[in-house]
Protein backbone atom coordinates (compact mmCIF):
# COMPACT_ATOMS: atom_id res chain seq x y z
CA UNK A 1 0.00 0.00 0.00
CA UNK A 2 1.07 3.45 -0.87
CA UNK A 3 1.44 6.10 2.05
CA UNK A 4 -1.70 8.03 0.83
CA UNK A 5 -3.93 4.62 0.99
CA UNK A 6 -2.53 4.42 4.35
CA UNK A 7 -3.67 7.64 5.45
CA UNK A 8 -7.13 6.33 4.20
CA UNK A 9 -7.65 4.12 7.10
CA UNK A 10 -8.95 6.65 10.53
CA UNK A 11 -6.07 4.49 12.84
CA UNK A 12 -3.51 6.13 11.09
CA UNK A 13 -4.89 9.44 9.21
CA UNK A 14 -3.07 11.69 11.63
CA UNK A 15 0.53 10.32 11.51
CA UNK A 16 3.07 12.42 9.83
CA UNK A 17 4.97 11.48 6.45
CA UNK A 18 8.03 9.59 7.82
CA UNK A 19 5.55 7.37 10.15
CA UNK A 20 2.99 6.43 6.81
CA UNK A 21 5.67 5.43 4.82
CA UNK A 22 7.38 3.13 7.19
CA UNK A 23 4.22 1.08 7.05
CA UNK A 24 4.12 1.52 3.70
CA UNK A 25 7.58 0.28 3.96
CA UNK A 26 6.85 -2.57 6.62
CA UNK A 27 3.29 -3.37 5.79
CA UNK A 28 2.00 -6.21 3.64
CA UNK A 29 -1.29 -6.63 2.17
CA UNK A 30 -2.78 -10.08 3.00
CA UNK A 31 -5.74 -12.04 0.74
CA UNK A 32 -7.30 -14.93 2.56
CA UNK A 33 -10.56 -16.59 1.21
CA UNK A 34 -13.49 -17.30 2.72
CA UNK A 35 -13.87 -19.92 5.86
CA UNK A 36 -9.80 -19.13 6.10
CA UNK A 37 -8.84 -18.84 10.08
CA UNK A 38 -6.39 -16.03 10.25
CA UNK A 39 -5.30 -16.18 13.58
CA UNK A 40 -5.93 -18.40 16.42
CA UNK A 41 -7.03 -17.85 19.93
CA UNK A 42 -3.89 -19.23 22.31
CA UNK A 43 -1.71 -19.06 19.32
CA UNK A 44 1.85 -16.12 19.46
CA UNK A 45 0.62 -12.96 18.83
CA UNK A 46 2.86 -12.21 15.93
CA UNK A 47 1.11 -9.87 13.75
CA UNK A 48 -1.02 -6.66 13.80
CA UNK A 49 -3.93 -6.57 11.40
CA UNK A 50 -6.12 -3.79 9.97
CA UNK A 51 -9.11 -5.02 7.74
CA UNK A 52 -9.24 -3.63 4.20
CA UNK A 53 -12.27 -5.00 2.68
CA UNK A 54 -14.40 -7.94 3.71
CA UNK A 55 -15.98 -9.66 6.51
CA UNK A 56 -14.47 -10.69 9.45
CA UNK A 57 -15.39 -12.66 13.02
CA UNK A 58 -14.38 -13.13 16.12
CA UNK A 59 -14.47 -15.40 18.26
CA UNK A 60 -13.61 -16.95 21.85
CA UNK A 61 -13.37 -20.73 23.01
CA UNK A 62 -16.26 -20.95 25.81
CA UNK A 63 -17.80 -24.35 27.32
CA UNK A 64 -15.39 -26.08 24.91
CA UNK A 65 -17.25 -24.43 21.99
CA UNK A 66 -15.93 -21.94 19.84
CA UNK A 67 -18.61 -18.82 20.15
CA UNK A 68 -18.63 -15.83 18.12
CA UNK A 69 -17.95 -11.89 20.21
CA UNK A 70 -18.27 -10.37 17.13
CA UNK A 71 -18.55 -9.48 13.24
CA UNK A 72 -16.88 -7.12 11.39
CA UNK A 73 -16.91 -5.61 7.87
CA UNK A 74 -15.96 -1.86 8.61
CA UNK A 75 -12.44 -0.64 6.54
CA UNK A 76 -9.67 -0.18 9.37
CA UNK A 77 -10.79 -2.32 11.98
CA UNK A 78 -8.32 -3.96 13.61
CA UNK A 79 -7.29 -6.84 15.69
CA UNK A 80 -4.34 -9.16 16.38
CA UNK A 81 -1.38 -8.45 18.39
CA UNK A 82 -3.28 -5.19 19.73
CA UNK A 83 -0.95 -5.03 22.88
CA UNK A 84 2.14 -5.28 20.75
CA UNK A 85 3.10 -1.48 21.99
CA UNK A 86 4.33 -2.88 25.20
CA UNK A 87 7.49 -3.98 25.86
CA UNK A 88 9.39 -6.33 24.30
CA UNK A 89 10.21 -8.90 27.47
CA UNK A 90 6.17 -8.77 28.01
CA UNK A 91 5.39 -9.19 24.16
CA UNK A 92 7.16 -11.99 23.30
CA UNK A 93 5.12 -13.50 26.11
CA UNK A 94 1.58 -12.48 24.26
CA UNK A 95 -0.63 -14.65 22.99
CA UNK A 96 -3.89 -14.10 20.34
CA UNK A 97 -6.78 -13.43 22.63
CA UNK A 98 -9.32 -14.59 20.10
CA UNK A 99 -9.70 -16.23 16.93
CA UNK A 100 -10.33 -14.22 13.52
CA UNK A 101 -12.57 -16.04 10.79
CA UNK A 102 -12.84 -14.91 7.26
CA UNK A 103 -16.36 -14.56 6.35
CA UNK A 104 -15.84 -13.78 3.10
CA UNK A 105 -12.90 -13.17 0.86
CA UNK A 106 -11.81 -10.43 3.02
CA UNK A 107 -7.87 -8.15 2.26
CA UNK A 108 -6.15 -6.51 5.26
CA UNK A 109 -2.67 -4.78 6.01
CA UNK A 110 -0.33 -7.03 7.66
CA UNK A 111 2.28 -5.74 9.98
CA UNK A 112 4.73 -7.53 12.19
CA UNK A 113 4.27 -7.12 16.13
CA UNK A 114 8.10 -6.84 16.65
CA UNK A 115 8.49 -4.36 14.25
CA UNK A 116 5.30 -2.25 14.44
CA UNK A 117 5.37 -2.23 18.19
CA UNK A 118 8.79 -0.25 18.85
CA UNK A 119 8.14 1.52 16.02
CA UNK A 120 4.74 2.81 17.73
CA UNK A 121 6.49 3.22 21.22
CA UNK A 122 8.79 5.87 19.89
CA UNK A 123 6.33 7.69 17.72
CA UNK A 124 4.12 8.35 21.12
CA UNK A 125 6.18 8.02 23.96
CA UNK A 126 3.99 10.05 25.93
CA UNK A 127 0.87 8.15 24.71
CA UNK A 128 2.40 4.64 25.29
CA UNK A 129 3.23 5.74 28.73
CA UNK A 130 -0.16 6.48 29.56
CA UNK A 131 -1.49 3.20 27.81
CA UNK A 132 1.28 1.70 29.71
CA UNK A 133 0.37 3.10 33.17
CA UNK A 134 -3.20 2.28 32.31
CA UNK A 135 -2.77 -1.37 31.66
CA UNK A 136 -0.14 -2.69 34.55
CA UNK A 137 -2.06 0.04 36.50
CA UNK A 138 -5.65 -1.81 35.92
CA UNK A 139 -3.93 -5.37 36.39
CA UNK A 140 -2.22 -4.40 39.58
CA UNK A 141 -5.43 -3.33 40.76
CA UNK A 142 -7.50 -6.09 40.39
CA UNK A 143 -4.66 -8.38 41.61
CA UNK A 144 -4.57 -6.35 44.79
CA UNK A 145 -8.60 -6.33 44.75
CA UNK A 146 -8.88 -9.92 44.00
CA UNK A 147 -6.17 -10.72 47.06
CA UNK A 148 -8.16 -8.48 49.20
CA UNK A 149 -11.63 -10.57 48.00
CA UNK A 150 -10.26 -13.73 48.97
CA UNK A 151 -8.65 -12.55 52.34
CA UNK A 152 -12.11 -11.27 52.92
CA UNK A 153 -14.01 -14.02 52.04
CA UNK A 154 -11.25 -16.05 54.06
CA UNK A 155 -11.96 -14.06 57.19
CA UNK A 156 -15.98 -14.39 56.69
CA UNK A 157 -15.50 -18.20 56.32
CA UNK A 158 -13.15 -18.32 59.39
CA UNK A 159 -15.72 -16.42 61.73
CA UNK A 160 -18.51 -18.86 60.19
CA UNK A 161 -16.39 -21.80 61.43
CA UNK A 162 -15.19 -20.43 64.10
CA UNK A 163 -19.02 -19.81 65.14
CA UNK A 164 -20.28 -23.34 63.73
CA UNK A 165 -17.18 -25.20 66.13
CA UNK A 166 -18.26 -22.97 69.00
CA UNK A 167 -21.61 -24.34 69.43
CA UNK A 168 -20.67 -27.90 69.55
CA UNK A 169 -17.70 -27.34 72.16
CA UNK A 170 -19.32 -25.12 74.39
CA UNK A 171 -22.20 -28.01 74.62
CA UNK A 172 -19.25 -31.17 75.29
CA UNK A 173 -17.56 -28.43 78.16
CA UNK A 174 -21.29 -28.37 79.60
CA UNK A 175 -21.45 -32.23 78.90
CA UNK A 176 -18.24 -32.91 81.08
CA UNK A 177 -18.74 -30.65 83.97
CA UNK A 178 -22.60 -32.52 84.03
CA UNK A 179 -21.06 -35.76 83.79
CA UNK A 180 -18.03 -35.15 86.50
CA UNK A 181 -20.70 -34.48 89.32
CA UNK A 182 -22.56 -37.50 87.95
CA UNK A 183 -19.58 -39.88 88.19
CA UNK A 184 -18.84 -38.39 91.49
CA UNK A 185 -22.38 -39.60 92.42
CA UNK A 186 -22.09 -43.03 91.31
CA UNK A 187 -18.66 -43.06 93.78
CA UNK A 188 -20.39 -41.98 96.60
CA UNK A 189 -23.12 -44.97 96.00
CA UNK A 190 -19.66 -46.75 95.60
CA UNK A 191 -18.71 -45.70 99.06
CA UNK A 192 -22.16 -46.54 100.58
CA UNK A 193 -21.96 -50.16 99.41
CA UNK A 194 -18.37 -50.23 100.93
CA UNK A 195 -19.54 -48.96 104.21
CA UNK A 196 -22.45 -51.41 104.87
CA UNK A 197 -25.26 -48.69 104.26
CA UNK A 198 -26.18 -50.61 101.47
CA UNK A 199 -26.78 -54.61 101.63
CA UNK A 200 -24.11 -56.35 99.36
CA UNK A 201 -26.30 -58.12 98.15
CA UNK A 202 -28.36 -55.73 96.30
CA UNK A 203 -25.39 -54.75 93.87
CA UNK A 204 -26.05 -57.71 91.49
CA UNK A 205 -29.39 -56.94 90.94
CA UNK A 206 -28.53 -53.30 90.50
CA UNK A 207 -25.43 -54.19 87.95
CA UNK A 208 -28.32 -55.99 85.93
CA UNK A 209 -30.70 -53.56 85.99
CA UNK A 210 -27.77 -50.92 85.48
CA UNK A 211 -26.97 -52.86 81.69
CA UNK A 212 -30.60 -52.97 80.77
CA UNK A 213 -31.41 -49.40 81.37
CA UNK A 214 -27.97 -49.13 79.00
CA UNK A 215 -29.48 -50.53 76.09
CA UNK A 216 -32.58 -48.80 76.43
CA UNK A 217 -31.09 -45.37 76.51
CA UNK A 218 -29.71 -46.37 73.10
CA UNK A 219 -33.01 -47.30 71.73
CA UNK A 220 -35.10 -44.79 73.63
CA UNK A 221 -37.74 -42.95 71.09
CA UNK A 222 -37.72 -39.46 70.40
CA UNK A 223 -41.29 -37.55 72.00
CA UNK A 224 -42.79 -34.66 71.42
CA UNK A 225 -42.77 -31.88 74.30
CA UNK A 226 -46.36 -32.94 75.10
CA UNK A 227 -45.64 -36.72 75.34
CA UNK A 228 -42.82 -36.15 77.17
CA UNK A 229 -44.40 -33.75 80.10
CA UNK A 230 -47.49 -36.57 80.04
CA UNK A 231 -44.80 -39.27 80.93
CA UNK A 232 -42.71 -37.46 83.52
CA UNK A 233 -46.54 -36.30 85.53
CA UNK A 234 -47.56 -40.18 85.69
CA UNK A 235 -43.36 -41.28 86.65
CA UNK A 236 -43.43 -38.49 89.15
CA UNK A 237 -46.69 -39.80 90.32
CA UNK A 238 -45.84 -43.15 90.97
CA UNK A 239 -42.22 -42.58 92.43
CA UNK A 240 -43.99 -40.52 95.15
CA UNK A 241 -46.59 -43.35 96.24
CA UNK A 242 -43.43 -45.68 96.37
CA UNK A 243 -42.18 -42.93 98.81
CA UNK A 244 -39.12 -42.03 96.85
CA UNK A 245 -38.67 -38.42 97.46
CA UNK A 246 -37.58 -35.97 94.83
CA UNK A 247 -39.74 -37.42 91.72
CA UNK A 248 -40.02 -34.89 90.02
CA UNK A 249 -36.69 -34.33 89.26
CA UNK A 250 -35.90 -38.07 88.97
CA UNK A 251 -38.63 -38.50 86.01
CA UNK A 252 -37.32 -36.21 83.66
CA UNK A 253 -34.15 -38.06 83.25
CA UNK A 254 -36.07 -41.38 83.39
CA UNK A 255 -38.30 -40.92 80.82
CA UNK A 256 -35.46 -39.24 77.97
CA UNK A 257 -33.74 -42.61 78.48
CA UNK A 258 -36.59 -44.24 77.91
CA UNK A 259 -37.79 -45.63 80.78
CA UNK A 260 -41.33 -45.88 81.87
CA UNK A 261 -43.42 -46.65 84.49
CA UNK A 262 -44.32 -49.98 83.50
CA UNK A 263 -40.53 -51.36 82.95
CA UNK A 264 -39.00 -49.11 85.71
CA UNK A 265 -42.37 -51.31 88.19
CA UNK A 266 -41.23 -54.25 86.51
CA UNK A 267 -37.15 -53.87 87.27
CA UNK A 268 -37.84 -52.74 90.88
CA UNK A 269 -39.78 -55.59 91.49
CA UNK A 270 -36.56 -57.78 90.90
CA UNK A 271 -35.27 -56.26 93.93
CA UNK A 272 -35.66 -55.99 97.51
CA UNK A 273 -37.81 -53.68 98.53
CA UNK A 274 -35.47 -51.97 100.87
CA UNK A 275 -33.62 -51.08 97.99
CA UNK A 276 -36.47 -49.49 95.89
CA UNK A 277 -35.06 -46.28 96.07
CA UNK A 278 -31.31 -46.76 95.78
CA UNK A 279 -32.10 -49.21 92.59
CA UNK A 280 -34.07 -45.60 90.59
CA UNK A 281 -31.40 -43.23 91.85
CA UNK A 282 -28.63 -45.52 90.70
CA UNK A 283 -30.69 -46.27 87.18
CA UNK A 284 -30.88 -42.17 87.31
CA UNK A 285 -27.11 -42.01 87.35
CA UNK A 286 -27.01 -44.59 84.58
CA UNK A 287 -29.31 -43.20 82.32
CA UNK A 288 -28.02 -39.40 83.21
CA UNK A 289 -24.13 -40.67 82.33
CA UNK A 290 -25.36 -42.35 78.81
CA UNK A 291 -27.07 -39.00 78.32
CA UNK A 292 -23.59 -37.14 79.16
CA UNK A 293 -21.81 -39.09 77.29
CA UNK A 294 -23.78 -39.17 74.20
CA UNK A 295 -23.74 -35.62 74.01
CA UNK A 296 -20.38 -35.38 74.27
CA UNK A 297 -19.87 -37.93 71.47
CA UNK A 298 -22.30 -35.88 69.31
CA UNK A 299 -20.41 -32.51 70.03
CA UNK A 300 -16.99 -33.79 69.32
CA UNK A 301 -18.57 -35.65 65.90
CA UNK A 302 -19.96 -32.36 64.70
CA UNK A 303 -16.79 -30.51 65.69
CA UNK A 304 -14.82 -33.17 63.51
CA UNK A 305 -17.56 -33.28 60.57
CA UNK A 306 -16.65 -29.44 60.71
CA UNK A 307 -12.92 -29.79 60.52
CA UNK A 308 -13.51 -32.44 57.81
CA UNK A 309 -15.40 -30.11 56.02
CA UNK A 310 -12.85 -27.55 56.19
CA UNK A 311 -9.93 -29.80 54.98
CA UNK A 312 -12.45 -30.53 52.24
CA UNK A 313 -12.83 -27.49 51.40
CA UNK A 314 -9.46 -25.91 51.48
CA UNK A 315 -7.52 -28.99 49.45
CA UNK A 316 -4.60 -28.41 51.69
CA UNK A 317 -3.12 -31.73 51.42
CA UNK A 318 -4.47 -32.67 48.20
CA UNK A 319 -3.11 -32.49 44.73
CA UNK A 320 -4.12 -29.21 42.77
CA UNK A 321 -5.68 -31.37 39.66
CA UNK A 322 -7.26 -34.08 40.51
CA UNK A 323 -10.78 -35.87 39.47
CA UNK A 324 -13.29 -35.20 42.69
CA UNK A 325 -17.28 -35.84 43.63
CA UNK A 326 -18.64 -32.25 43.00
CA UNK A 327 -21.11 -32.80 45.78
CA UNK A 328 -18.56 -33.35 48.66
CA UNK A 329 -17.33 -29.89 47.33
CA UNK A 330 -20.78 -28.70 47.45
CA UNK A 331 -21.21 -29.97 50.86
CA UNK A 332 -18.29 -28.78 52.43
CA UNK A 333 -19.05 -25.08 50.86
CA UNK A 334 -22.39 -25.28 52.11
CA UNK A 335 -20.93 -26.25 55.53
CA UNK A 336 -18.72 -23.32 55.51
CA UNK A 337 -20.96 -21.10 54.59
CA UNK A 338 -23.24 -22.36 57.06
CA UNK A 339 -23.34 -19.34 59.43
CA UNK A 340 -24.56 -17.00 56.75
CA UNK A 341 -27.61 -19.81 55.77
CA UNK A 342 -29.91 -18.26 59.06
CA UNK A 343 -33.41 -19.04 58.04
CA UNK A 344 -32.91 -19.62 54.49
CA UNK A 345 -34.21 -23.16 53.35
CA UNK A 346 -31.30 -25.72 51.56
CA UNK A 347 -32.20 -27.59 48.96
CA UNK A 348 -30.07 -29.77 47.77
CA UNK A 349 -31.28 -31.33 44.38
CA UNK A 350 -28.08 -33.85 43.47
CA UNK A 351 -28.18 -36.73 40.46
CA UNK A 352 -25.95 -39.26 42.16
CA UNK A 353 -25.08 -40.63 38.86
CA UNK A 354 -22.62 -37.47 37.50
CA UNK A 355 -19.00 -39.23 36.94
CA UNK A 356 -16.38 -37.65 38.87
CA UNK A 357 -15.43 -34.32 37.86
CA UNK A 358 -11.60 -33.28 36.79
CA UNK A 359 -10.62 -30.21 37.78
CA UNK A 360 -8.81 -27.91 40.29
CA UNK A 361 -11.04 -28.67 43.35
CA UNK A 362 -9.44 -25.41 45.79
CA UNK A 363 -10.46 -23.42 42.87
CA UNK A 364 -13.69 -25.11 41.99
CA UNK A 365 -14.99 -24.35 45.79
CA UNK A 366 -13.74 -20.65 45.35
CA UNK A 367 -16.63 -21.04 42.44
CA UNK A 368 -19.60 -22.26 44.26
CA UNK A 369 -18.62 -20.13 47.63
CA UNK A 370 -18.81 -16.95 45.44
CA UNK A 371 -22.13 -18.19 43.90
CA UNK A 372 -23.98 -19.33 46.99
CA UNK A 373 -22.92 -16.62 49.29
CA UNK A 374 -24.16 -14.01 46.47
CA UNK A 375 -27.26 -15.71 46.71
CA UNK A 376 -27.71 -15.58 50.78
CA UNK A 377 -27.35 -12.40 50.27
CA UNK A 378 -29.44 -11.58 47.86
CA UNK A 379 -32.67 -13.22 49.57
CA UNK A 380 -31.33 -10.96 52.52
CA UNK A 381 -31.73 -13.96 55.39
CA UNK A 382 -34.91 -15.39 53.97
CA UNK A 383 -36.25 -17.46 50.93
CA UNK A 384 -34.90 -20.90 49.28
CA UNK A 385 -31.39 -21.95 48.12
CA UNK A 386 -31.75 -24.48 45.40
CA UNK A 387 -28.33 -26.32 45.03
CA UNK A 388 -28.98 -28.79 41.54
CA UNK A 389 -26.15 -30.89 39.61
CA UNK A 390 -26.68 -33.35 36.52
CA UNK A 391 -25.03 -34.35 33.60
CA UNK A 392 -25.92 -33.87 29.58
CA UNK A 393 -23.08 -34.85 26.29
CA UNK A 394 -20.54 -35.70 28.68
CA UNK A 395 -20.66 -32.07 30.47
CA UNK A 396 -21.57 -31.64 34.43
CA UNK A 397 -23.82 -28.63 34.91
CA UNK A 398 -24.20 -27.04 38.72
CA UNK A 399 -27.24 -24.56 39.23
CA UNK A 400 -27.19 -22.20 41.85
CA UNK A 401 -30.71 -21.04 42.20
CA UNK A 402 -32.27 -18.35 44.58
CA UNK A 403 -35.82 -16.40 44.88
CA UNK A 404 -33.92 -13.15 45.96
CA UNK A 405 -35.16 -10.23 44.29
CA UNK A 406 -32.95 -10.76 40.91
CA UNK A 407 -30.49 -9.16 38.96
CA UNK A 408 -32.08 -5.50 36.71
CA UNK A 409 -32.06 -6.75 33.12
CA UNK A 410 -30.14 -3.79 32.08
CA UNK A 411 -27.52 -4.89 33.93
CA UNK A 412 -27.53 -8.57 33.82
CA UNK A 413 -24.96 -8.84 31.06
CA UNK A 414 -22.43 -7.07 33.00
CA UNK A 415 -22.25 -9.00 36.22
CA UNK A 416 -19.26 -11.08 34.91
CA UNK A 417 -17.34 -7.76 34.25
CA UNK A 418 -14.18 -7.01 36.44
CA UNK A 419 -14.99 -4.48 39.12
CA UNK A 420 -19.04 -4.73 38.13
CA UNK A 421 -21.07 -5.21 41.36
CA UNK A 422 -24.88 -4.65 42.23
CA UNK A 423 -24.26 -4.29 45.50
CA UNK A 424 -24.14 -0.78 47.28
CA UNK A 425 -20.74 0.78 47.67
CA UNK A 426 -18.50 -1.10 50.19
CA UNK A 427 -19.97 -4.09 50.65
CA UNK A 428 -18.54 -5.49 46.73
CA UNK A 429 -15.19 -5.40 44.93
CA UNK A 430 -16.80 -6.64 41.68
CA UNK A 431 -14.37 -9.40 41.12
CA UNK A 432 -15.76 -12.71 43.09
CA UNK A 433 -18.00 -13.26 39.66
CA UNK A 434 -14.77 -12.43 37.40
CA UNK A 435 -12.74 -14.68 39.43
CA UNK A 436 -15.38 -17.36 39.10
CA UNK A 437 -15.18 -16.63 35.47
CA UNK A 438 -12.31 -16.95 34.71
CA UNK A 439 -11.72 -20.67 37.04
CA UNK A 440 -14.43 -22.14 34.67
CA UNK A 441 -14.08 -20.85 31.53
CA UNK A 442 -9.96 -19.79 31.13
CA UNK A 443 -9.09 -22.43 33.45
CA UNK A 444 -11.37 -25.12 33.25
CA UNK A 445 -12.77 -24.59 29.84
CA UNK A 446 -16.06 -24.59 30.97
CA UNK A 447 -18.75 -21.77 30.86
CA UNK A 448 -20.94 -20.00 33.52
CA UNK A 449 -24.40 -18.12 32.79
CA UNK A 450 -26.79 -16.51 34.41
CA UNK A 451 -30.47 -15.65 34.02
CA UNK A 452 -32.43 -13.55 36.86
CA UNK A 453 -36.23 -12.60 37.61
CA UNK A 454 -37.46 -11.40 40.76
CA UNK A 455 -38.01 -14.65 42.42
CA UNK A 456 -35.65 -16.86 40.68
CA UNK A 457 -32.18 -16.12 39.69
CA UNK A 458 -29.95 -19.09 38.31
CA UNK A 459 -26.54 -18.94 37.65
CA UNK A 460 -25.40 -22.39 35.56
CA UNK A 461 -22.03 -24.00 35.44
CA UNK A 462 -20.75 -26.02 32.95
CA UNK A 463 -17.99 -28.57 33.23
CA UNK A 464 -16.43 -30.78 31.58
CA UNK A 465 -15.87 -34.35 32.18
CA UNK A 466 -13.36 -35.38 30.22
CA UNK A 467 -9.95 -34.42 31.69
CA UNK A 468 -8.28 -31.86 28.91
Amino acid sequence: MTPDEIRGLFLFESLDDEQLAWLAEHGVVETDAAGTEILSEGAEATCFYVLLEGTVSLLRTIGGERAEISRTDHRGSYFGATQAYLQDDVTSRRIYLMTVVAVTDVRMLQLPAAEFGPAVRSWFPMGIHLLEGLFWGMQATQAIVGQRERLLALGSLTAGLTHELNNPAAAAVRATAALRERVAGMRHKLSLLASGALDPATLPAMVRLQEEAVERVAKAPRLSPIDASDREDELADWLESLGISGGWELAPTLVAGGLDVAWLAKAIGSCPASAAEPAVRWLAYTVGTEALMDEIEDATTRMSTLLGAAKQYSQLDRAPFQVVDVHDLLDATLVMLGGKVGAVTVHKEYDRSVPPLPGYAGELNQVWTNLIDNALAAMGGTGTLTIRTSHHDGRLLVEVVDTGAGIPPEVVGRVFEPFFTTKPVGEGTGLGLDISWRIVVAKHHGDIRVDSEPGNTRFQVWLPLTQP
